[in-house]
Formats: C-alpha cells, sequence, structure tokens
C-alpha cells in the first residue's frame, strides 16, 4: 500500500530523512520507533503531504505522491496532541472528516454512532470535549481519523500523553480494533513497550535512517547494532573477538550461539543471560545495586575487571547489595551485534 523510496527531506544541512526506504503492506502495522530527532514524525509527515520531499518518492497503491495534495492522499493522520475542536462535540468532531467529503447528514450520524460504540464511547456524541478525559479524548481524535475509511491510518505519539495503566490497555484495545477492521496502520512512538504491543513490524531509526526492521521478536532477540540495543534498554555491550564458540572480553570468556560471526566485534549479553552463582564459580562481582521491577529484580554488578553489568534474576534469589557473586553467562542469551 505505501512505498518509500529513498525519500530524503533536509533542513539546512541537516538531513531529517536520510534516502530512506519502507514499504507497508495491505492490513499491516508498521511502527516506527526512534529517540527525538531520528525523523520519525518527518516520515509521517512527508506521507501525509504535509512536508515536501528534496529527493525520493512517496507511492500509495503504486501511484507517485508528488503534487498530490493532503486531501486527496486518502490517509488519517491522528497527532500527538489530538488536536480536538473545543467549539464542537465529540459528534461534531467524529464527522469533521465525513463533512470535509461532503457525506449527507443521515449517512454521518449513523457512522458516528457506529465509531463511537467501535472505541467504547457510545452515547456520547453530545458531550463537550472539553469534559472528557485523556483517555477519552484519544479514543475521539481515533474514531475522527477512521470516521472517512483512510486507506492508511497514521498515528502520531497517540498515547504519550496518556499514564502507564491506561496506556498499556489502550494498546491492546487498538491492536484488536485494527485487526477488526482491516487498518493499515503506520504509528510512530518512542515507547517501545506500546511499539511492540501493537505492531506486526518495528521499524528502528537513528538520524534520519533506518537502523533495523523486523517483527518485534526479531528486533528484541536480535538487535542489529549497538545503537539499536541500546535503545531497547540493554547496556551489557562491551568489545568483543570471537573465536570459534567463545569470545574473548572484559569481563572473560563469554559463550556465543554456534555459527557466530568470528573475528573482532561488539557483544551483547542480556540480563537474562547473567547468572549468578558462588563466588569461586565464574567472573568475581560485588552486588551494587537491586530495583524491583515487577516480575523480577534487576541487579547491577561491578565485576573485578570489564564494565558493570546487569542481572535479572527472581526476587527470592536475588543477592543483597553488598555480596560477592561468581558469574556466568548464558549462550543463548549472548548477540553477536554487527
Amino acid at each position: 500500500m505505501l512505498r518509500l523510496d529513498g525519500v530524503t527531506v533536509r533542513f539546512g544541512a541537516r538531513a531529517a530523512l536520510d534516502a530512506v526506504d519502507l514499504a507497508v503492506a495491505d492490513h499491516e502495522i508498521v511502527c516506527v520507533l526512534g529517540p527525538s530527532g531520528s525523523g520519525k514524525s518527518t516520515l509521517l509527515r512527508v506521507v501525509a503531504g504535509l512536508q515536501p520531499v528534496d529527493g525520493g518518492r512517496v507511492l500509495l497503491d503504486g501511484a507517485d505522491q508528488a503534487g498530490v495534495p493532503v486531501h486527496r492522499r486518502g490517509v488519517g493522520l491522528m497527532f500527538q496532541d489530538h488536536q480536538l475542536f473545543p467549539q464542537r462535540d465529540v459528534a461534531g468532531n467524529v464527522a469533521f472528516g465525513l463533512r470535509m467529503r461532503g457525506a449527507a447528514r443521515p449517512e454521518q450520524a449513523a457512522r458516528v454512532t457506529e465509531l463511537l460504540e467501535l472505541v467504547g464511547l457510545p452515547g456520547a456524541g453530545r458531550r463537550a470535549v472539553a469534559a472528557l478525559s485523556g483517555g477519552e479524548q484519544q479514543r475521539v481524535a481515533l474514531a475522527r481519523a477512521l470516521a472517512p475509511s483512510p486507506r492508511l491510518l497514521m498515528l502520531d505519539e497517540p498515547l504519550g500523553q496518556l499514564d502507564r495503566g491506561l496506556r498499556e490497555r489502550l494498546v491492546v484495545e487498538l491492536r484488536h480494533l485494527f485487526g477488526r477492521l482491516g487498518t493499515t496502520v503506520l504509528a510512530v512512538t518512542h515507547d517501545q513497550g506500546e511499539a511492540f504491543a501493537l505492531a506486526d513490524r518495528v521499524v528502528v531509526m537513528r538520524d534520519g535512517r533506518v537502523e533495523q526492521s523486523g517483527t518485534p521478536l526479531e528486533v528484541w532477540r536480535r538487535p542489529a547494532s549497538e545503537f539499536v540495543a541500546r535503545f531497547l534498554g540493554f547496556d551489557n555491550v562491551v568489545a568483543a573477538t570471537v573465536a570459534g564458540e567463545a569470545a574473548d572480553t572484559a569481563w572473560g570468556k563469554v559463550p556465543v550461539p554456534a555459527g557466530a560471526p568470528q573475528g573482532a566485534t561488539r557483544l551483547l549479553v542480556r540480563p537474562a543471560g547473567v547468572r549468578l552463582g558462588d563466588p569461586a564459580d565464574g567472573l568475581r562481582c560485588e552486588v551494587d545495586a537491586r530495583t524491583f521491577r515487577g516480575h523480577h529484580v534487576a541487579v547491577r554488578l561491578r565485576p573485578e575487571s570489564g564494565p558493570p553489568l546487569e542481572a535479572e534474576c527472581a526476587l527470592r534469589d536475588a543477592p543483597e547489595e553488598g555480596a560477592v557473586v561468581g558469574v556466568t553467562f548464558a549462550a543463548d542469551e549472548v548477540v553477536v551485534l554487527d
């Protein structure tokens, strides 16, 4: 449905998008992740027609969108701050796109009723926007974006202003809703949990370029680079030289998966692969800190040699701060980075 071929956008000397290639299939949910300034929102604006390109092409259903105005692209865009019309009630907001399209009043009313039920706000049409909670405003903004039946729905940090509990609940509801409707979605977010819960495919951006693209499981299990690993929250990264099925590192010998690339590289050890045992067995480390993370405890370790390590273990197994432990590594939790 959507294809970007070598799309470049420059703001002065800086490339906000640098020859970006991206494809989104019919009925696919793609989430673009990245830190501030990585080009995520610029990418959405380019697809919507709100930002001209300095190079490359944007194609929708195979048609080049060069010169096609925003209102003729058939895409819906939901902004981070929702941008609801405060002077209109809920129904007036949801019906806005239908009115712009010239839909008859009975069609507008039926579509508004259908969508408010769909987003969990039945009967809310006459409510004032100012009287809605943040979660309710998010649902109204979503209904408004869906009302004209866009061929592509784009979301810009759709849940960014909501508290964590509501965000986690709504992202599950959104995925279910998009699945029922068969909606094609391109969303941008800086929240990896949100992206991984919502998306069929995750795209990680850095400095205007695509750093990695894959299913949430692929990206989580095998970050393509140190940047992606650290962006996902993994800090156990170290220089290494791989020979056979082991690597020489500042932490000593670390086992690597069979078939790992050989030679000088960078190595990621997931916290789940840092095993704690008797100080006599493995790399001696002192426990610097323990952090409760709900289903596990994150344990920060200071090794006798090498950079700090993070391990995770069950609450009942977590050593006390100041304790000395021996660390070994599990090869199936080690990733050789490109």
